[in-house]
């Protein structure tokens, strides 16, 4: 992965609030526009690329309510068009049960905007190589940047096709075109949103209210040294899993950091489906959509970890 030098404070704050803009911006829906405008969070991955000066895959937006959520939701699921897959029309809708909003794809789980299967990893974000040269190609030199601002924030929103359409819907998450993915799966304000996060470096945040950038000391420290911090998480199977992208990438994570993620994981029991299907919500790939199918068809007393085994060897 080509390397730069990382960028300022106030040349992410401005590149992130030209992204934004240019997103709202394509929303039809006063309303819901409006909503948007005044709600939204990014955080995430996006703002750690940002500093390490490496390749973005993607924004991931968040919203601090649960108005806001739905609206955007119901908003992107009525522009969603998916060709028959199989010859079978695919149904999409937007459920919303004891707060939780849900993409609802019959029957596949997913759905791509050409029908057909693909992978969905929506806290991974995109394959790299699917991630496009965003930085070393679009954003350039720091330095280049510091001094051209404008002219590389033009460059970054005219980048790609950023009709901002929807082209992937899962459970969880609306991947947009123009490096956008929204989150459904949690909304609430920064410190709520991170509750769900496992690692620490991707803390950073920025808010559509008021423009402001928020960066966290132990995020940076994270950052600056590529090393992983685990600060607990509701879900710590899919914070195991993750450990694959970051060791591709070069960070490092002590023995220490990886026995909290497994002193979490053996709280839980894996054989319960719901408890199994909770925990690859951050994972979220069509891969695991497959298997709690599988294990969905199963008997539930006939369900154990020889049994889990068994399917997961046949599917990877």
């Amino acid at each position: 992965m080509d390397r730069h030098r990382g960028m300022k404070g106030k040349t992410i704050k401005a590149l992130l609030a030209k992204k934004f803009n240019s997103f709202a911006a394509s929303i039809e829906d006063e309303a819901v526009r409006k909503l948007v405008e005044k709600n939204t969070i990014i955080t995430g991955g996006c703002i750690a690329s940002m500093l390490l000066g490496e390749k973005i895959n993607d924004f991931d937006l968040y919203f601090t309510d649960h108005a806001t959520t739905k609206a955007v939701a119901e908003y992107y699921v009525k522009r969603f068009e998916v060709k028959k897959r199989n010859g079978i029309p695919c149904a999409i809708s937007v459920d919303d049960t004891e707060g939780r909003i849900r993409v609802v794809v019959k029957s596949a789980g997913v759905a791509s905007e050409d029908g057909a299967d693909a992978d969905y990893q929506y806290f991974e974000g995109q394959p790299d190589g699917e991630g496009g040269d965003y930085v070393s190609e679009v954003m350039g030199d720091a330095g280049e940047i510091e001094d051209a601002r404008e002219e590389t924030h033009e460059a970054a929103i005219g980048a790609e096709g950023n009709d901002y359409r929807p082209v992937f819907m899962s459970t969880n998450a609306i991947t947009l075109s123009g490096k956008v993915q929204i989150v459904l799966r949690f909304y609430g304000e920064a410190d709520t949103i991170h509750e769900n996060y496992d690692f620490v470096h991707c803390t950073n945040y920025w808010t559509s209210k008021d423009g402001e950038l928020m960066l966290r000391q132990p995020a940076l420290e994270s950052l600056m040294c590529r090393e992983l911090r685990y600060v607990g998480s509701k879900y710590p199977v899919s914070s195991v899993i993750r450990l694959r992208k970051f060791i591709r990438r070069g960070w490092v994570i002590n023995a220490g950091q990886i026995l909290k993620m497994l002193m979490q994981v053996s709280e839980l029991d894996l054989t319960d489906p719901a408890v199994l299907q909770d925990q690859l919500t951050g994972v979220d790939s069509a891969y695991f959509i497959e298997l709690m199918g599988k294990v969905k068809e199963k008997d539930p007393t006939k369900v154990n970890a020889a049994y889990l085994v068994e399917i997961i060897d046949r599917m990877f």
